[in-house]
């Protein structure tokens, strides 16, 4: 299992949430933090999904 990383920004570019969870691939990981964000309504905010080599998994401006 590897770490992926979730963060969520306001319009000014404040961090809202920064939440790491594990998952077993990047799709994996994109279903989960889809669903992270779904259930925190931020699916409407800026968000970024990282894996640990840095690549972005979820991305949205």
């Amino acid at each position: 299992m590897a770490v992926y990383k979730l963060t969520v920004f306001e319009p000014s570019g404040k961090k809202i949430l920064d939440e790491s969870f594990e998952a077993s691939s990047d799709q994996e990981a994109k279903t989960t933090g889809e669903n992270l964000l779904t259930e925190k309504g931020y699916t409407g905010h800026t968000y970024r999904c990282t894996s640990p080599k840095g690549k972005l998994i979820l991305f949205h401006v």
